[in-house]
């Protein structure tokens, strides 16, 4: 739904098996929270993603660069609007996952360390595992397609996002 897409979610279960943690964060969670657990750290979790929301809310447009086009304008990427369009059409990302793609396509072909990634997305004060940034690498490229093979692996450093489209793999 359009008017509640941007709301945050954070996922509070007792299952608390990989499979079950990844599942959640693909589906759009924000953050996963798994019994019992401390109510301090919930409340830090949730003041932590409103924090994030209100700086990206409070963001001025009309300072930072809010739209960036790739590949003869296949790829938009509005940040004002929180939108990405492949060939016009809309696609739904979550907050991560649309930060993520907005900071590593801002400089393509630059490697981003995992821990720069985190910074860059969550802010410094976050701890977050490194595999997050995986399983929210692996979301973003189903959801862009094709252009999913832009965001390229660098074995034992990070991710960069190609300034060139890749072939598709052959079997």
């Amino acid at each position: 739904e359009p008017s509640t897409r941007s709301i945050p979610i954070i996922m509070v279960t007792a299952k608390g098996e990989d499979a079950d943690v990844i599942s959640g964060i693909e589906v759009g969670a924000e953050d996963y929270v798994v019994k019992p657990f401390s109510p301090r750290v919930l409340v830090a979790r949730v003041t932590n993603i409103l924090r994030r929301h209100d700086e990206f809310l409070l963001e001025d447009p009309e300072s930072s660069s809010e739209r960036v086009t790739l590949f003869d304008q296949r790829l938009v990427i509005d940040t004002a609007r929180h939108l990405v369009l492949i060939d016009g059409d809309d696609v739904p990302l979550t907050y991560t996952e649309f930060s993520l793609l907005r900071y590593l396509a801002s400089r393509p072909g630059f490697v981003r360390s995992r821990d720069q990634i985190i910074s860059a997305v969550h802010g410094r004060s976050m701890v977050l595992s490194t595999r997050t940034v995986d399983v929210h690498v692996t979301a973003l490229r189903r959801k862009l397609g094709e252009f999913g093979r832009c965001i390229e692996t660098v074995r034992g450093v990070g991710y960069r996002f190609s300034d060139r489209l890749p072939a598709p793999m052959r079997d």
